[in-house]
């Protein structure tokens, strides 16, 4: 095993355990603030794997510089198997931009939770709801 593929492997390893803590928290935690919390880890994760995806597993990557005009096919050849892919890139920060506003909205939809119910803690609204319906 070579450094790259210790290196992938470890990358890999850390993006695996961000989302594996970003579930976790979103699954068990019953605070409505950490909930968002995570679910921004998580996104943040998942642009992270999208970034890395137009990496092609070769990193660094030095940009590659084609020097003629009119390059012939084993240039361009060598030129779309070095170059990164701009279209990861591109759409995570089309994500991110969405990613922003959705959070946005979360924090005002948790911040009316807080004034209608006096709590962020989901079990408790839970428990408020069924009392104001009068159910056991």
């Amino acid at each position: 095993m070579g450094v790259g593929e210790v290196f992938w492997l470890y990358v890999w390893l850390i993006i695996m355990a961000n989302a594996g803590m970003a579930l976790y928290g979103l699954i068990m935690r019953p605070n409505v603030l950490k909930k968002i919390a995570c679910l921004t880890v998580l996104a943040d994760t998942s642009f992270i794997v999208l970034a890395l995806i137009g990496y092609r597993f070769k990193y660094p990557v030095s940009p590659y510089v084609m020097t003629s005009w009119a390059p012939d096919n084993a240039t361009l050849t060598r030129f779309i198997s070095e170059s990164v892919d701009p279209l990861p890139p591109t759409l995570t920060i089309t994500a991110v931009v969405i990613n922003l506003s959705i959070t946005i909205l979360l924090v005002f939809l948790a911040i009316r939770l807080y004034e209608v119910y006096g709590t962020l803690d989901v079990k408790k609204i839970a428990m408020i709801k069924k009392e104001l319906r009068g159910e056991q």
